[in-house]
């Protein structure tokens, strides 16, 4: 009765069903987009789901992880996202990973799966979970959200393009905001994250027409669709297999994480020698006005570095800490700071 709907529909039947009972799909990430493929894998029946975050559920998650409720704060949320999945169907094995993806977990993990599920959300994970895809030989469906707007593919199915093919080298970290920096409509993780799903399931089932080869886009403001077409390189697929060997040595700075120098804006405004520096784009609107602050933004930084004070300490600070980092990285002997505009704002009014 479960899955009547399912076993009705001449395309799936009970063999489609039994196909689906048997899969085995790792969600990397249980955030915006991988909550609805939560949802909806485990509604269908998928018979082992695996699902990877080590993050803990926020308030601001309750916007559009919609899996999760105010009794799921403070909780890590593959463990709180296992909790409510459970009560939807308690018939499948749902496998918890609290902790961080990375090169030594990543093959190990991917091997004891069938599907694997993006739904990172920077760009160091997501390159490392599409090139342990491409070692373990296993689909990806990807998915990522900006604003209004989402894309999907499916990577690595039957000899088709990878993640590499459409992007071979990851930007510069703090050149594209996240989610935290410019917002994002609360259905648009949704609407993404069911695509994924649906991805997902005619993967398992042989039917349709599997988004390979080509990147839909979709805008939530004008409900446009477009669909672009994308090759296979070879020589970016074989520079992935032929990293295999050392593959599991390799760091998340070989990819586009920066590190650098941090400090608490504490520990800043009890020093007369810190200038604060806020590195938010002019479209972001920074409005704190203090002596302590500086409004450069990142984009012009490297051009106005004539304006930086010679006999004070520099931090950078933005929304919530990418293109503060990166600003560190480029301007010797600074500073990013760990909290993001709106620490910084309600500390200066304190003062």
């Amino acid at each position: 009765m479960r899955y009547n709907r399912h076993i009705i529909l001449s395309e799936i039947g009970q063999k489609g069903q039994d196909k689906i009972s048997a899969a085995k799909v790792l969600v990397i990430g249980a955030g915006g987009l991988g909550c609805p493929v939560l949802q909806y894998l485990t509604a269908a029946g998928v018979g082992i789901i695996g699902i990877v975050d080590f993050d803990i559920v926020s308030e601001s998650n309750l916007q559009r992880q919609v899996l999760y409720g105010t009794t799921s704060l403070g909780k890590n949320k593959s463990e709180a996202a296992k909790t409510r999945l459970e009560d939807l169907n308690n018939t499948i094995t749902i496998n918890t990973y609290p902790e961080k993806l990375t090169h030594k977990n990543a093959i190990s993990l991917f091997q004891q799966y069938d599907i694997i599920v993006d739904g990172t959300d920077n760009f160091a994970t997501r390159y490392l979970v599409n090139d342990a895809s491409i070692i373990t030989k296993k689909p990806l469906v990807y998915a990522g959200i900006y604003k209004f707007e989402g894309q999907v593919s499916v990577f690595n199915y039957k000899n088709g393009p990878s993640y590499r093919c459409l992007f071979p080298n990851p930007p510069k970290e703090g050149t594209i905001p996240n989610c935290s920096e410019v917002g994002v409509l609360g259905v648009l993780p949704g609407i993404i994250g069911t695509f994924q799903a649906n991805e997902v399931l005619k993967i398992i089932l042989g039917i349709g027409e599997v988004i390979s080869g080509k990147v839909l886009y979709y805008n939530a403001l004008t409900n446009q669709t477009t669909i672009l077409k994308i090759n296979r390189s070879e020589d970016e697929i074989q520079k992935v297999k032929n990293s295999e060997p050392i593959f599991e040595t390799l760091l998340m700075e070989d990819y586009c994480e920066i590190s650098v120098e941090q400090i608490s804006i504490k520990d800043v405004l009890q020093k007369k020698d810190y200038q604060l520096l806020d590195v938010r784009e002019k479209n972001e609107n920074p409005k704190i006005e203090s002596a302590r602050i500086i409004h450069i933004p990142l984009s012009e930084l490297e051009k106005r570095t004539s304006e930086f004070p010679s006999d004070k300490q520099l931090v950078f600070f933005c929304q919530a800490g990418i293109k503060s980092k990166y600003a560190a990285s480029i301007i010797k002997n600074s500073f990013s700071l760990r909290e993001g505009a709106f620490e910084v704002e309600k500390r200066i009014q304190k003062k």
